[in-house]
């Protein structure tokens, strides 16, 4: 099945100081080390930036087509709405660019499961996982409703379309350590993949998980 993937890179990132895409984990930008796991499950690879990025800042990533968010500073919905818009294919996993240790046997999986729903997104206890999550062309018309009315939270698009939610029994076969969803929002964060990375250690838990409910 072709897939596209959509990689949110709009984000401010004022907790690190400077654009996040760029800090390096393992000898690797995050958005390099991205682009170089994505492309091994995709046809195609979309980077989403703000229209306060320059496309020359990413251009020197071959294997990825840049676009800009078509309703700027709206938030991830929007993100996710302008990959979908500028997407060639109908299936399209969509993930943050600051999540370094993505599981490609966990994203394989939730892209098979993806024929019949609108949506496939990691679900554990009551936290979602919308930022690792497949979105197929079919959400176009609810998101474009929800962004044109005011309302940008990706919870109340999973009101209006059909979602497979993949459980935790379901991750933890791929994916114990639930690593897949670790993102670096600070510098200690970034120093802690860095860790990860150099030494291959999984921790049991990530206060830096980012949750919604």
């Amino acid at each position: 099945m072709n897939t596209t993937s959509i990689v949110l890179a709009g984000g401010r990132g004022s907790r690190m100081g400077k654009e996040k895409h760029t800090e390096e984990v393992a000898g690797e930008s995050l958005i390099e080390r991205t682009i170089g796991n994505l492309s091994l499950l995709s046809t195609e690879i979309l980077i989403v930036i703000s229209n306060r990025q320059s496309k020359s800042t990413f251009s020197s990533y071959a294997e990825a087509k840049t676009v800009v968010d078509l309703y700027p500073g709206k938030g991830p919905l929007v993100g996710i709405y302008t990959g979908l818009v500028h997407s060639s294919n109908f299936h399209n996993l969509a993930v943050a660019c600051d999540m370094p240790f993505l599981n490609l046997d966990l994203l394989r999986y939730m892209i098979d499961l993806s024929p019949g729903f609108d949506v496939i997104m990691p679900r554990i206890d009551d936290y979602k996982e919308p930022l690792h999550a497949v979105y197929t062309k079919n959400c176009l018309p609810s998101m474009e409703s929800l962004i044109k009315g005011g309302s940008l939270k990706i919870s109340d698009l999973l009101d209006s379309v059909s979602v497979r939610y993949v459980e935790k029994d379901e991750i933890d076969r791929f994916d114990p350590e639930h690593l897949s969803f670790f993102n670096i929002n600070t510098k200690a964060d970034l120093e802690k993949a860095q860790l990860l990375a150099s030494r291959d250690i999984t921790p049991g838990n990530h206060a830096n998980r980012r949750h919604w409910k």
